[in-house]
Parts: C-alpha cells; structure tokens; sequence
C-alpha cells in the first residue's frame, strides 16, 4: 500500500501558496494549505522545488521537532515540510503546511496544520507504506 498526496500550486512573485490533498480512491480530500518561496529556477535556499512526484520519510530534529523529508530533489537535500507562518522570512526552500493563507508565501497557523498532516502520514509510515507527495501547477 502506498498513500498518494497532491500539492496544487499557484505561482506569485512573493511566494507560492497551495492545496494539499489526500488522493483517495482517486478523488482530492483537502488536508490543508501550503506556503513556500517562488520559484527561482530550483536554487538552494531561495527558490521552491520543482514539480514533480517525491517520496516521504519522517524525521526529526531539535531545531524543528518531527516534520517530513522531501527526498531525491534534483540538486537539492534536506528539503522539509515543516512548520512556518512567511516564506520569504522563514524559509530555505521548505515546504510550510499551513491552516489559513494570508498572502503570497504567507498563512497562519502552521503548527496546527504539520500536526494534521502528520497525524495522517503517520498512520501509513508505521504501517510501513510508503507516501508520496506529487506536486504540480493549476
């Protein structure tokens, strides 16, 4: 078994701001929305990811508790989904799950919206399943 999450994203000059679903049964259920930095042409720590589909792990750290690792990104490591309120402020390339968006790169309530999403992908990690995320525009 392997559980399929979608990232939709919208492209702004001061950010990126998306919807992260669930695919069940081929269908989107909306867990939350994301905020990240712009797109500048996957540079290390100024620019988002590119599209494309990746596997999830868990990990932790001190600095950022428990919070989810983005692996095998082209010319990129330790891309993280984890918590954070502004991109341009807080970000080095991650991935913010966030409960509210407030503006390009921007939302509120991050902490709240990493535990959902951890709450669900945990679940399927302690089964040993794998977890996807595939990311891709409007």
């Amino acid at each position: 078994m392997k559980m399929e999450l979608e990232l939709i994203r919208s492209y702004h000059t001061n950010g990126v701001n998306g919807i992260l679903n669930q695919i069940d049964n081929g269908k989107p259920q909306f867990i939350c929305n994301t905020i990240e930095l712009p797109w500048k042409g996957n540079f290390r720590r100024i620019s988002c990811i590119p599209e494309g589909r990746y596997a999830l792990t868990k990990r932790y750290s001190l600095r950022f508790g428990w919070h989810l690792l983005v692996n095998n990104v082209a010319n990129r490591s330790y891309i993280l989904i984890h918590a954070f309120n502004d991109a341009l402020k807080e970000s080095k390339g991650c991935i913010a799950p966030v409960s509210q968006l407030t503006g390009e790169g921007k939302g509120t309530f991050s902490r709240a919206a990493l535990k959902k999403l951890l709450a669900l992908t945990d679940q399927e990690l302690r089964k040993r399943n794998e977890v996807y995320i595939t990311i891709k525009s409007v």
